[in-house]
């Protein structure tokens, strides 16, 4: 069966010193890359996955309830927007990047498109057009659009796992119900490959 990699999010805005930082991210970013080196033949395909906002609504708010509105982050054009350079490593096989949210919130990468020979592309039919049958999953955050993407994974008919040592989470309750649902929804969770 034909594997891929999907990375997610891992932007400066997620990472320390980013709008809405999730703790570890800057040594996730790290992680990700040193796993890419190490196993990039191991996969058909990888692909990386972005916030990448316009004007996304209610998803900003100057008084966020950090549940369905959030800070000002990953704005097209801002160094927040960017991927940390940690991921350097992982970004020089990533094959596409999707990104999602232009103008709404998109938590999942599936949401996301990519510039495809002239037309946008989604992820779901970019991954079915390379037959691939069966998806890693790693980024941040575990409890926000790592989880999103993997239940949209496992909607697709994918096989899923979740490598849990190269994500990380907002909250250690949020990310432990995470876990919970993605496993229960049919997720694989194993440390890394």
């Amino acid at each position: 069966m034909s594997r891929a990699l999907i990375i997610v999010d891992v932007q400066h805005d997620f990472c320390e010193g980013g709008s809405l930082a999730v703790p570890g991210g800057v040594e996730v970013a790290t992680l990700i890359s040193e796993h890419v080196e190490r196993h990039a033949r191991d996969y058909a395909a990888v692909v990386a996955t972005a916030d990448w906002h316009i004007d996304p609504g209610d998803h900003w708010s100057e008084d966020p309830d950090y549940r369905d509105s959030w800070p000002v982050h990953c704005k097209v054009g801002t160094q927040g927007a960017d991927f940390r350079p940690e991921l350097a490593g992982a970004l020089e096989h990533v094959q596409e990047v999707f990104r999602k949210g232009e103008r709404e919130a998109a938590y999942s990468g599936f949401e996301g498109w990519a510039e495809v020979h002239g037309r946008r592309t989604g992820l779901g039919e970019w991954l079915t057009e390379r037959g691939v049958a069966e998806v890693d999953v790693c980024g941040l955050a575990t409890d926000h659009c790592v989880r999103a993407t993997v239940l949209d994974a496992l909607a697709a008919g994918l096989g899923t796992t979740v490598l849990t040592s190269l994500c990380a989470g907002v909250a250690p309750e949020t990310t432990e119900q995470a876990l919970e649902a993605m496993q229960a929804a049919g997720a694989q969770l194993q440390s890394s490959r």
